[in-house]
């Protein structure tokens, strides 16, 4: 499933970086502790987080992640967005919970992160 597809599925605007919109997705995760982020995520990830601070797209950046999704209609400070759009990192936001999140993408047959090889 592309970017754009999920972006669709999640009723998500992107924030930036809508040039990524093709980009495959290979795995979900869902997660507010970076240090999980760091262990579990796989590259070609979308992560689903409430966490709007610019470590997150540092922390993207080194995990090699796809994009983005700030849960709970979130919106990030002008610094994230900025460092996001410098990297070409796409960034969403939802307005859905972190819960309905995943399972929307669960019963549409997304790995997690705990399922993906």
């Amino acid at each position: 499933m592309n970017l754009q597809e999920m972006a669709n599925l999640l009723e998500a605007e992107f924030i930036v970086g809508a040039a990524g919109a093709s980009r495959e997705i290979k795995m979900v995760c869902g997660c507010d502790l970076l240090s999980d982020v760091l262990a579990f995520i796989k590259a070609d990830a979308l992560l689903l987080t409430g966490l709007t601070n610019v470590q997150v797209v540092r922390t993207a950046e080194m995990s090699d992640i796809s994009g983005i999704c700030f849960v709970r209609g979130k919106r990030p400070p002008a610094e994230t967005i900025k460092l996001a759009e410098t990297r070409g990192l796409p960034l969403l936001t939802t307005k859905l919970s972190m819960y309905e999140s995943c399972g929307r993408l669960h019963r549409k047959g997304v790995s997690g992160c705990d399922e993906a090889q």
